[in-house]
């Protein structure tokens, strides 16, 4: 399949999140980062935020012997960079499953590069996905974020769940959809070796609050599951919660995260808006 200059793809979104799907059930592609920063491309190609790679677990020696997990999620942001886990293009991905008849249950479990997680196809095709436990970033000197646009120091919360990030809550005069986000700097850097997704937060009410987010490998998107994630265990914490659910809004709709035994679990929209294929240009083959 590397050597083919045509893909086969199905187009999904998980909050606007946009990911473009590969079917490799054979194992035959490995994905170059070129390739993926190509197809990523919303002008020369597919356009997305990511790629999703679908590859049986007994294919992928890490998970050849899990016998509960069926299918792998190799996930690629689009700079080609690889992530551990993706929240809205898990859910997308659990729904292509579906969809594709490859998962006949609508309660079933996926592999990751973060590690096993328990999803759940509802019937009004939202997706829940257990996202495991959130962890708070060991770091001695307060972590720091700055706007290119604004000399002002945000201090932010560090968090992996399981992707790391860093959580900014604005002050109330503070905007969050009139701020110039850029390509925000984390101090101190070393805190993140891999890159982190920051987080902007506003409170809107209780157990509500909404975000933006700048992903690593990305840039700004219009949602991150992971980091929606982050954001509603800081909210929880800071609100001294150990159970329920937050709403959080982003600029592309609306997540919910719940705290059930210290497990987080997302839930929200998961949508496959187009499928067809793609050919390669031959610099890339």
């Amino acid at each position: 399949m590397a050597l083919l200059a045509e893909l086969s793809f199905t187009k999904g979104h998980g909050t606007a999140n946009d990911f473009i799907l590969i079917s490799d059930v054979k194992n035959e592609w490995v994905p170059t980062v070129p390739q993926i920063m190509w197809l990523c491309d919303r002008r020369r190609g597919v356009g997305a935020d990511g790629v999703i790679r679908i590859v049986p677990t007994a294919l992928v020696s890490e998970f050849a012997d899990l016998a509960i997990a069926t299918w792998f999620m190799d996930y690629r942001n689009s700079d080609g960079s690889i992530a551990e886990m993706c929240g809205n293009g898990a859910r997308v991905f659990a729904r292509y499953l579906v969809a594709s008849g490859l998962e006949t249950k609508k309660e079933f479990v996926i592999a990751t590069r973060a590690g096993l997680h328990q999803v759940e196809v509802n019937s009004d095709f939202t997706v829940s996905i257990s996202m495991g436990v959130a962890r708070k970033v060991a770091n001695g000197s307060p972590i720091t974020v700055t706007i290119p646009s604004s000399e002002v120091e945000f201090v932010a919360a560090g968090v992996y769940v399981p992707n790391p990030h860093a959580v900014v809550y604005l002050p109330e005069n503070v905007n969050l959809h009139d701020i110039e986000l850029g390509t925000p700097q984390v101090n101190p850097s070393e805190v993140f070796p891999d890159g982190v997704n920051i987080e902007f937060v506003k409170r809107m009410g209780p157990n509500h609050v909404a975000m933006r987010v700048v992903e690593r490998g990305s840039g700004e998107t219009l949602s991150c599951g992971t980091g929606a994630c982050a954001v509603a265990w800081v909210e929880m914490l800071e609100l001294g919660i150990s159970s329920g659910e937050v709403r959080v809004d982003v600029p592309g709709g609306t997540l919910w995260v719940s705290l059930v035994d210290q497990q987080l679990w997302l839930r929200g929209s998961a949508d496959l808006v187009a499928r067809g294929k793609i050919l390669l240009p031959p610099e890339l083959l």
